[in-house]
């Protein structure tokens, strides 16, 4: 009997294969993984602009007059800071304080909000929000199926952006911009996933190659180049990102991911707040912290992390850096307290080689 399964397509497929894009599965979407080459891609977005589509993240969009109490009820951040404009990083907690996703929400209006969700969590995702969503005056809509959405990201991404949109290249960092392209309704955030400047532009799956194909060609004189989800890991983990399922997952809480700053308890009442309130009162028994080789090594997730004979944990993400050119990871350690600095050990293919503990994020952008 055939286990063949048909991989999903983005809006934006044909033009990543036209661009040479080396295809993959990736959660059941077929993906490009690279274009040129990782290294290249990596360091045009560290240096100028890389792009990316990103069209299999999901969408949900959120109305009704009590839409900013039921962020408030779901979500660990304070959208009641947030004005028209405005976006914001959070987690989604389960009743024990575990992640059921880590998203990007936008506020669009008094009673209208735009939240961007894992793509494979996604069906998850819209499930749970439902049920917390029912006896509140509040709509939800799975708008994931609707939309393309692509990543322009690099020093050179606001200069690209403004031939498109002056307005969206102008946003703060954690802005959003409604606009109209092609005669279709866009949003485009000032947000990414690399660690570098740049914007995430959702727009209409119609229209989505030929917002791709403007932006490419606007950009090449910066050196923009067509990425894949190769560099795409290198830079997330580079900057810190969590990677959800392999970081993070419903078992895991925000201050064990070394995101207590995402948790804000003073807010009021939301879901999973008792049960962070009683790991802050008791403390941590594990927590992800960074590690990185000093020694020439390529580590990987599911490497053991050692203190002498002490096994610490084991590697969530890991990889080798080519900015740093240094191979650099994290996991969860059992020893929560350790500082930047102590020397560990890295176990990989039976041989042990030399690390630290070191600060997370690896890579700041310069200012």
């Amino acid at each position: 009997m055939s286990t063949t399964t048909t991989l999903r397509r983005t809006s934006l497929n044909a033009i990543q294969r036209a661009a040479g894009g080396r295809m993959v599965d990736f959660h059941g979407w077929e993906l490009a993984v690279q274009f040129s080459s990782i290294l290249q891609e990596h360091h045009a977005v560290r240096k100028a602009a890389g792009m990316f589509d990103v069209s299999h993240m999901g969408q949900v969009t959120i109305e009704g007059p009590q839409s900013l109490a039921f962020l408030q009820k779901v979500s660990a951040n304070d959208a009641g800071r947030l004005k028209i404009g405005d976006a914001m990083y959070s987690h989604l907690l389960n009743p024990r304080g575990g992640l059921v996703d880590d998203v990007i929400f936008s506020k669009l209006g008094d009673e209208r909000w735009f939240m961007v969700v894992n793509a494979a969590t996604a069906d998850k995702d819209f499930a749970w929000l439902s049920a917390q969503a029912a006896g509140m005056s509040v709509q939800l809509e799975n708008r994931s199926d609707y939309y393309g959405m692509m990543a322009l990201q690099g020093p050179m991404a606001e200069r690209i952006m403004a031939s498109v949109s002056p307005a969206a290249a102008k946003l703060k960092r954690f802005g959003a911009h409604e606009l109209d392209l092609y005669g279709q309704k866009c949003l485009i955030t000032r947000t990414g996933y690399t660690g570098e400047d740049g914007f995430e532009a959702i727009v209409p799956n119609e229209i989505a190659s030929r917002v791709w194909e403007t932006l490419m060609v606007n950009g090449a004189s910066y050196g923009l180049l067509p990425c894949g989800l190769g560099c795409r890991d290198t830079l997330r983990l580079e900057a810190g990102y969590l990677l959800y399922g392999s970081d993070v997952d419903d078992e895991h809480t925000s201050f064990e991911a070394n995101y207590g700053w995402v948790v804000k308890l003073a807010k009021g009442d939301f879901i999973g707040k008792p049960a962070l309130e009683k790991q802050q009162r008791e403390g941590l028994k594990r927590k992800l912290l960074g590690v990185k080789l000093t020694e020439r090594g390529v580590p990987r997730p599911g490497a053991p992390v050692l203190l002498g004979e002490e096994k610490l944990g084991t590697l969530t993400s890991a990889t080798f850096s080519p900015t740093l050119q240094a191979g650099i990871g994290v996991g969860y350690m059992n020893r929560p307290d350790l500082a930047a600095g102590t020397k560990v050990q890295i176990e990989l293919h039976g041989r042990r080689f030399a690390a630290e503990i070191a600060a997370v994020p690896f890579y700041k952008r310069p200012k």
